[in-house]
């Protein structure tokens, strides 16, 4: 019987139970080589809810991860980072998977607690990326990753005493730090893709502000653009920081400003009149945001080409 529901795992141990590993040598972290995952009961479920944090980096990959209603394909070294309470699949039967290698880091919130990286870790963005952004790595990246989840396994392995909390969590922070520098390269190398997702963000903006969207709708959110686009919103932003500086709210408000000073310097329109036409409920809210912007109000600005 294939399970339909999505299944709960909250603990390490639980995870280690699932996947018929042994039981983990701490109760908190584990780092398990995906060699010993490669066997998948016809009848597990193939989607799983986790309450911790996973990092995994998969090689020979032959079978498709699912996210959402979207089934991808990888070939290569990847590493892909999820937050607790995140859902994925396997869209595969047992066959596909026994090429598949790499590791598997898995780490609880309470792993965290009384670190500096339990509050930190929530800047590492992409925690919340999307399976099809996952991180592609050169052949020296990876051996870098596989180096650090390794002396983490190490070092639970062999040492459980007061100092193993504090080096791995130096070592986990390392990991992460790493990751976010190849996301950032990964954002400049792959220019073709990610120059399209620019090209289709303006086209979209500026498909919205020249219709009536902006009174029937209001303002699009980042999620709602993110979505137009077919990434997540972080790494949307993310990418739009590497090659442009600038977050999607802040090409957002770019746009708004750019149609405000048309408005105001080629119109009779109140002030009021244009912040509706923008989408905003108060004109309050515009006023605020176009001196946020320009360091004139709309009024000022208008009186300057007076």
């Amino acid at each position: 019987m294939v399970h339909q529901q999505p299944y709960h795992i909250r603990t390490i141990s639980e995870f280690h139970q699932f996947r018929k590993l042994p039981g983990p040598a701490h109760p908190l972290i584990s780092v398990v080589p995906f060699e010993q995952m490669r066997e998948l009961a016809a009848d597990y479920p193939r989607s799983w809810v986790l309450d911790f944090y996973a990092i995994a980096l998969k090689r020979n990959f032959g079978a498709k991860l699912k996210y959402g209603q979207q089934v991808y394909d990888f070939d290569e070294g990847i590493m892909t980072f999820m937050a607790p309470g995140q859902k994925i699949g396997i869209a595969a039967g047992p066959e596909e998977l026994l090429e598949h290698s790499g590791w598997l880091l898995i780490f609880h919130p309470e792993f965290l607690w009384s670190t500096p990286l339990s509050k930190t870790i929530k800047q590492y963005e992409y925690f919340d990326y999307a399976v099809n952004e996952a991180l592609f790595l050169s052949e020296q990246e990876e051996t870098m990753i596989t180096g650090i989840m390794q002396q983490i396994r190490q070092e639970y392995h062999t040492h459980i005493d007061q100092f193993t909390q504090n080096i791995i969590i130096s070592q986990l922070e390392v990991l992460l730090n790493y990751a976010e520098r190849f996301y950032k390269r990964q954002f400049t190398t792959r220019k073709v893709s990610n120059h399209d997702i620019l090209a289709r963000l303006e086209e979209q903006l500026t498909e919205h502000f020249k219709s009536d969207a902006l009174v029937k709708k209001g303002l699009p959110t980042v999620p709602e653009i993110a979505a137009a686009l077919n990434v997540s919103p972080n790494y949307l932003s993310g990418l739009l920081k590497t090659l442009t500086g600038k977050s999607t709210q802040q090409h957002l408000h770019d746009m708004i400003i750019a149609k405000a000073k048309e408005k105001l310097a080629g119109t009779n329109l109140s002030v009021s009149e244009i912040a509706y036409e923008l989408g905003f409920d108060y004109p309050q809210s515009f006023s605020k945001l176009f001196k946020a912007n320009t360091n004139f109000s709309p009024v000022e600005f208008r009186q300057s080409f007076n």
